[in-house]
């Protein structure tokens, strides 16, 4: 498991855990470049002093490592100390902790004959958001017990309407040139929209643009990516490909056609 440092300023989950950047660790040269879009989380149940449940799947911890596959969630939440009055932290369900890697190892990278040891991973965001239920959570069942047993204010940033800059631009620019790969896999709209369409001489926005039937998703395309030809490969996020959560069914269905063409082949 990687040892991350780098942290967000002034950036915490609920009970403490600081808000870390999750990168790719193993730069050496890869054969596929892989770009999500932002960092997922270590996820706790959390009970009341009481035993009652208080919330199914609370954001506690950055996820250990980019595309994490929900490994040592056990420990990683052991080490979080809570006093005893405000409760306990258990892990939550399978599904909450890791999906997201693990969909990406089988339905993503294994059907082009890859594995995670070809791939390079990167995030248009190395950390991860507050989504509309961690802040419920957080307003209806963290802050009124907060001042109360000293704990600090859970302060993860929600997600803003543009998720990146120029520095980060050119920080993923630089990832990709270390990475030596030449087949990039873009998952969803967004590093289409924040990425290929600032970089490249490809001009479309979202994954539409590319074809949205079976003939036309998961096609390779030759494109150059700042004056360099790179084989780019947009496929859907993980969420829609592995129904994670809430998902559009037209790119589920086909992403599963891709994944059993890819299989016959």
């Amino acid at each position: 498991m990687q040892n991350i440092s780098e942290t967000v300023p002034n950036a915490y989950f609920p009970f403490g855990q600081p808000l870390k950047l999750v990168k790719q660790q193993d730069r050496t040269p890869k054969k596929i470049f892989v770009l999500g879009v932002y960092a997922s989380a270590v996820h706790a149940e959390w009970y009341s002093a009481k035993g009652k449940r208080l919330c199914k799947a609370l954001a506690v911890a950055s996820e250990p490592e980019i595309f994490w596959k929900g490994e040592n969630a056990v420990d990683i939440i052991s080490k979080i100390n809570i006093p005893p009055e405000a409760g306990y932290l258990r892990p939550a369900e399978e599904k909450f902790n890791g999906p997201s890697g693990k969909t990406l190892d089988e339905i993503y990278l294994a059907p082009l004959g890859f594995s995670r040891a070809d791939a390079w991973l990167c995030d248009l965001v190395s950390h991860s958001y507050m989504n509309d239920d961690q802040k419920k959570a957080i307003n209806n069942k963290y802050n009124p017990i907060r001042e109360k047993y000293g704990l600090k204010v859970a302060s993860i940033p929600e997600r803003p309407s543009n998720l990146i800059d120029e520095n980060r631009l050119n920080e993923i620019l630089t990832e990709l040139e270390m990475s030596q790969a030449k087949i990039v896999i873009l998952l969803g709209d967004d590093p289409i929209k924040c990425f290929l369409s600032k970089v490249s001489d490809c001009k479309n926005t979202k994954l539409d643009d590319f074809g949205n039937d079976t003939k036309t998703y998961g096609m390779e395309h030759s494109i150059y990516i700042n004056g360099k030809p790179y084989t780019v490969i947009p496929l859907t996020h993980v969420r829609q490909g592995g129904m994670l959560g809430n998902f559009i069914s037209k790119w589920q269905r086909l992403h599963n056609n891709w994944v059993k063409n890819k299989g016959s082949h």
